[in-house]
C-alpha cells in the first residue's frame, strides 16, 4: 500500500473508532470520511462496506483476545481464566454499541467480514470454557455458542441506559451460574444488588 493511502486508511480507522463508539454500529459512513478529511469513495476503497470498517476495528481486540484466552489456558484456576477473559470479551464487544447484532449475524454468515474473527473469537472461549468443565470449574451444559450468546447479551446491557448500572451485578450473577464453585475472580468482582426502584 502507497504511503498516502496508508495514511488515509490509518486517518479513517481512528475517526471511525471515536466516532462508532460515540454514535454506534450505524454511525454514518459519510460523517466518518468528512471527518477523516477524505472522500466518501476513499473510505469505499478501503472498506467497501459497513462491515469490513467494523471488522477492522474490532480485528485487534478480537486478535487481543484470542491471544488472552491462549495465556489463560494455563492458568491454575481455570475457572477464574474463564471469567476473567469472559469479562473483557463482554467489554470489547460492548465498546462499539450496537455491534453485538452484527456479530450474532456475522457467525452464520461465512462471507461477512466479522465472520472470521467471531469464529476466532467464540472458538478461544470455547477452549477456556471446555477447560474449565474438565477441571470440574464450570457446569458442563452450555457450549462454545451459549457462552457467544452470553457474551452479546451482556454487552447488550450496557448499552441500555436503564440497565447499565446494574451490568456489573448481572454480569457476576451470570458467571456465578456458568460456575459449578465460586471462583476468586467471580467473588472480587462482584457488586452488591441494587434495591428495587
Amino acid at each position: 500500500m502507497r504511503a498516502d493511502a496508508r495514511k488515509n486508511c490509518d486517518q479513517l480507522l481512528a475517526v471511525a473508532r471515536t466516532v462508532v463508539t460515540e454514535q454506534g454500529a450505524d454511525a454514518s459512513l459519510r460523517d466518518i470520511a468528512r471527518k477523516a478529511g477524505v472522500g466518501l469513495g476513499t473510505l469505499y476503497r478501503h472498506f467497501p462496506t459497513r462491515e469490513a470498517l467494523l471488522e477492522a476495528l474490532l480485528r485487534a481486540g478480537f486478535d487481543e483476545l484470542a491471544a488472552q484466552a491462549g495465556e489463560l489456558e494455563t492458568s491454575d484456576s481455570p475457572g477464574d481464566a474463564l471469567v476473567s477473559w469472559l469479562r473483557d470479551c463482554v467489554a470489547c464487544a460492548h465498546e462499539y454499541r450496537g455491534v453485538v447484532a452484527l456479530m450474532v449475524a456475522a457467525l452464520e454468515d461465512t462471507e461477512s467480514a466479522l465472520h472470521a474473527s467471531c469464529v476466532a473469537m467464540r472458538a478461544a472461549g470455547t477452549r477456556l470454557l471446555t477447560r474449565a468443565q474438565t477441571a470440574g470449574a464450570a457446569r458442563t451444559d452450555i457450549d462454545g455458542t451459549d457462552l457467544f450468546a452470553l457474551v452479546g447479551a451482556l454487552a447488550w446491557l450496557n448499552d441500555q441506559p436503564s440497565l447499565a448500572p446494574r451490568a456489573d451485578h448481572l454480569f457476576d450473577v451470570v458467571a456465578s451460574a456458568i460456575l459449578t464453585e465460586r471462583t476468586g475472580q467471580c467473588r472480587r468482582g462482584g457488586t452488591p444488588p441494587r434495591p428495587a426502584a
